[in-house]
């Protein structure tokens, strides 16, 4: 996600922190919760969860191309001993133009 360029001034970046320890979640927490549980089929409890947002972001370099933007999210949680990353992408997925992007060789993730 570190190819987006808002030097443009097209889309935005915003971020929400939840801390959960020895409080009352709200229910995007939950949700997150739900999702890990679900989809690793383990139990788990979130300390602490951040969510990040890339709204209508356009690709680097935002010179050429403004018009095709993406919304997408990374939402990082943990309990204090386990951290997962959850990265969601707006229906249809990465609909960046790769072919115009400085490096061809495009990942959509992380390692």
């Amino acid at each position: 996600w570190d190819n987006a360029d808002f030097s443009r001034g097209v889309g935005t970046t915003f971020y929400q922190e939840f801390s959960t320890l020895n409080t009352a979640k709200p229910p995007f927490v939950r949700d997150v919760e739900a999702k890990i549980r679900r989809y690793l089929r383990s139990s788990y409890s979130a300390a602490w969860t951040l969510k990040i947002t890339w709204e209508k972001a356009p690709a680097y370099s935002a010179r050429t191309d403004t018009q095709r933007t993406i919304t997408y999210q990374a939402i990082l949680t943990t309990d204090g001993f386990r951290s997962y990353v959850l990265m969601l992408y707006q229906e249809g997925g990465m609909r960046w133009d790769y072919t115009r992007l400085a490096a061809t060789n495009v990942l959509i993730g992380y390692t």
